[in-house]
């Protein structure tokens, strides 16, 4: 008796002292849905466009449009690391990157080419 309740009391001290840690999202599932972002500075000035990026096999694809909705590019390649996601995209006839880097759970920032600063925020959906 001695015996089983010695090894109920180490089994239960072990469970106490194990931690367990929530994984928070990575590459391609933490940059998968809608973007809105904000390019600063560009040549027709502060520029707010929403990327939706979705899964497919291995990788991103997606859809870039304006915040009237019109489309303005589908996404030609996305390049991804577990903090950072490369967007290559065509706006004004110009093949153009933006890089965005995991700021958080829900923001970015970044930059389109290199020149202009980027700061997006996840669009979530109604519940």
């Amino acid at each position: 008796m001695n015996k089983v309740s010695f090894l109920t009391g180490g089994l239960f001290l072990l469970l106490l002292s194990t931690r367990t840690y929530a994984q928070s999202k990575t590459g391609m599932s933490y940059f998968s849905g809608k973007w809105n972002v904000l390019l600063k500075g560009t040549p027709d000035g502060d520029t707010r466009i929403i990327f939706d990026l979705q899964k497919k096999s291995d990788s991103l694809s997606g859809v870039v449009w304006d915040t009237t909705g019109k489309e303005v590019s589908k996404i030609s390649s996305v390049e991804l690391t577990d903090t950072s996601a490369t967007i290559h995209f065509t706006a004004q006839g110009y093949e153009v990157s933006l890089v965005m880097y995991k700021k958080d759970e829900d923001d970015v920032t970044g930059s389109l080419m290199g020149m202009f600063d980027a700061e997006g925020k996840r669009v979530k959906k109604p519940q």
